[in-house]
């Protein structure tokens, strides 16, 4: 019998924890090696869920790349990113016959032996040996790899100090310090258990914590420390030892909170644009089309010095506002043909431009569509749950339209850069569960194409149906996204109180968000951008900016125009592309206007007004505007070619609505770009046609001067410059044909890098 023990004894010391753990047993928190034996008892062991999970964190151990993958690496699983603690626990201490952690010889432990490079690892080394993270993984395990117990004391949430830093040369890094607050109310340090990583090169974090100048100009820091993540804000400046203020004057409350930011990082504004750029500007940035020449020189010979300020509120007054406003809505709003069909995308269309046109508060338009039921052509806001058809799809767009939330990673593990974690996603997804569809016709065409449909239908609500949580195998409790979970009767309409509690002025989110988005289509770069990616750790440009026009769309009781005019009349709004010797490199700060690209009904509808011939458009009456085009293919291309228009619009990234996201609206430029430009068979023919500009210029009793003059106002806003004048005279001398020269002179204005 005794050799029987002395033998066992020898087995258990041999194996290790494989023979202690496998039945299930587990030494007890507090307890080490020596405590068991008889020996010293060691205080206070690393605890799992804050110290051992943070060091498989730091590690990089949880990482999808790693561990955290789905299928594991090596045959050891991890939750991704640690969202998982008693998964990670079993996976430590049970799995692989528990021969991953040895609590007899800790440091033989295979845990400690593959990421410290004593045996192979695919991974590699990890940490050393004199590294905290070895340390505490010894320790735990030496304790006997304890788990957490229910009454531990569990992290709150972290604080980061600085949160925001301007570094100016030869300053180039700063430490920052981390610090974790438990639900006992004590705080510790997790400097150097914390993540860091930084939003672009400008800068680069050490394990430690050290943030270290890369490259001048600004970054985030998002600082993670188990499911927690605070920002932290850097800006390396240089040090322009002859930098002085130029004090430019502030016309409202966006220059001053702009002003101060250019100030503390050395940056001066450009100067304002003159007035054949701002109009130019203004009128596309309003209504998408260019100003014809007439008004172009009317307001250039203007000298009264409120004139931007009286064009502006012309400019908001005129219909086409609406058909430019509604055409970014339309985007958005998946208002495509294939789901919601023609008449649906007309019917909605006309409803959104309605909507702007009247001037109705973004709050009840929002909140128009998001409570709406009932037939897709008699009540249109219904169209908004026929182009998102189940709830995940319907929650992932309303968060990400209205609250500038991407939720979508969420649906498969809690979220990696945000707070939102499964439970949220479900039970926001939980919220649209009663949502359901009363086919009344469905003529499709195709018919093994499910997705498309053709004949009206009848959103309804149910008094029933509900949300499976998968990572809980149970039905999600309905909840609005980061605020209170409502108590709804058990067949109650959950989309009213939905609709109010999204759109409330209390809902920072969704200000905030409308702010973003007329912002992103006014300057041509959020404050937050991207501009549906809310989340503390991709923290707005200009925070008090952002505030302020919150507070300022509230007042005005969400009134697109109101916001828009505010903006439009601030100097920043007015300033020139052209940088100076301090704004060079700026791409985010505002302190030039930023050179952006026409989109594809802009250029197009600029290019009409110029060659003085509409394109045409499949199912669409002659005359009708790129910027008017209610939805996307009224004609499908497989029964019938596309028309020029078409053909056009889809060169140059017209979206097919497929995606609730102004991503899917491509405005970069490329080769095949230029190459159409100069060698499009439709613009060719519709400059030489009779009732054109071009034949029309071409056969007045203008000399011609006369004709330079007309041409360069209507595709330039602007008179010819002498050297422009020269040329162009010269062009109209040497050829013979007068109309030729015209339209010579015509097509080269259209390609100009200015046009």
């Amino acid at each position: 019998m005794q050799h029987r023990t002395i033998l066992a004894a020898r087995i258990v010391a041999v194996l290790g924890v494989a023979a202690l753990l496998a039945s299930g047993s587990e030494i007890a928190a507090g307890e080490s090696q020596a405590t068991a034996e008889g020996g010293p008892r060691v205080a206070s062991p690393p605890d799992f869920r804050t110290d051992v999970m943070a060091v498989f964190s730091k590690s990089g151990c949880n990482m999808g790349a790693c561990h955290g993958n789905q299928n594991g690496k090596g045959g050891f699983f991890l939750s991704l990113r640690g969202q998982d603690a008693k998964f990670d626990y079993r996976s430590v201490t049970r799995q692989f016959s528990s021969r991953r952690v040895n609590p007899f010889d800790a440091e033989r432990s295979l845990l400690l032996l593959k990421a410290a490079g004593k045996v192979a690892h695919q991974g590699g080394v990890r940490f050393r040996e004199d590294d905290v993270e070895y340390q505490i993984l010894r320790d735990w395990i030496a304790a006997g790899a304890p788990n957490s117990t229910s009454d531990a004391p569990r992290v709150e949430r972290i604080e980061v100090e600085p949160s925001e830093q301007i570094l100016i040369e030869p300053a180039d890094s700063v430490a920052i310090r981390v610090t974790a607050i438990l639900s006992d109310g004590t705080q510790r340090d997790v400097t150097r258990l914390a993540c860091y990583e930084p939003s672009n090169l400008a800068a680069e974090v050490d394990r430690d914590g050290i943030a270290r100048r890369q490259a001048f100009g600004e970054s985030t820091v998002m600082v993670r420390y188990l499911k927690h993540q605070a920002p932290v804000r850097l800006a390396f400046v240089p040090a322009r030892p002859d930098f002085a203020w130029s004090d430019p004057p502030a016309e409202n409350f966006i220059d001053s909170l702009i002003y101060d930011k250019l100030r503390a990082l050395r940056v001066n504004p450009s100067d304002l644009c003159d007035d054949t750029v701002f109009m130019r500007r203004a009128y596309l940035d309003t209504l998408g089309i260019l100003p014809t020449a007439d008004e172009a020189r009317a307001f250039v010979a203007d000298s009264h010095p409120r004139k931007r300020a009286a064009l502006i509120d012309t400019l908001l007054a005129r219909p086409e506002f609406a058909d430019h406003w509604a055409l970014k809505w339309s985007d958005i709003l998946r208002n495509e043909e294939k789901v919601l069909d023609a008449t649906g995308v007309e019917k909605f269309h006309a409803w959104i431009r309605q909507s702007i046109a009247e001037a109705k508060p973004l709050d009840q338009f929002v909140a128009e569509m998001v409570a709406a039921r009932g037939s897709t052509y008699e009540n249109p806001p219904a169209n908004y749950y026929r182009a998102n058809r189940d709830p995940s799809t319907r929650g992932e767009t309303t968060a990400r339209l209205f609250l500038g939330v991407r939720l979508q990673c969420a649906r498969c593990h809690n979220h990696p850069f945000d707070r939102w974690t499964q439970d949220d996603y479900y039970s926001w997804s939980a919220l649209f569960a009663r949502v359901d569809y009363e086919i009344v016709e469905n003529k499709r065409t195709d018919k093994n194409d499910k997705n498309e449909y053709v004949g009206e239908q009848i959103v309804l609500v149910k008094d029933e149906g509900e949300v499976q949580n998968p990572a809980r195998k149970a039905t999600a409790v309905p909840a609005f996204l980061g605020g209170a979970t409502p108590e709804f009767e058990k067949q109650a309409d959950r989309l009213p109180p939905l609709a109010e509690w999204l759109t409330a002025e209390q809902n920072e989110l969704f200000v905030k968000s409308q702010v973003n988005f007329i912002w992103y289509h006014l300057m041509g770069r959020g404050l937050v951008d991207p501009i549906d990616d809310f989340r503390a750790t991709n923290p707005a440009v200009n925070p008090p900016l952002l505030d302020a026009l919150s507070a300022e769309l509230i007042a005005a009781n969400f009134d697109l125009r109101h916001l828009v005019r505010m903006i439009m009349n601030s100097r920043v709004y007015q300033l020139s592309t052209e940088p100076n010797d301090t704004n060079l490199e700026d791409e985010s700060n505002f302190s030039r206007a930023l050179v952006r690209r026409l989109s594809a009904e802009q250029l197009l509808d600029a290019q009409s007004q110029v060659v003085g011939v509409s394109p045409r458009f499949n199912g669409y009456p002659a005359g009708t505007r790129a910027g008017q085009i209610a939805g996307v293919h009224r004609v499908k291309p497989r029964s019938k070619p596309p028309s020029d228009g078409d053909r056009f619009l889809m060169s140059f990234g017209k979206p097919e609505r497929l995606l609730a996201c102004e991503c899917e609206r491509s405005n970069e430029t490329s080769l095949s770009h230029a190459l159409m430009l100069i060698s499009d068979e439709g613009l060719q023919q519709r400059l030489t046609q009779p009732q054109g500009l071009a034949a029309r210029l071409a056969a007045s009793s203008l000399d011609h001067a006369g004709v330079i003059d007309e041409l360069f106002w209507t595709a330039l806003s602007r008179p010819p410059h002498a050297d422009e004048q020269a040329a162009a005279l010269e062009l109209f001398q040497r050829v013979e044909d007068r109309a030729s020269a015209v339209q010579d002179l015509t097509w080269a204005l259209l390609n100009a890098k200015e046009f």
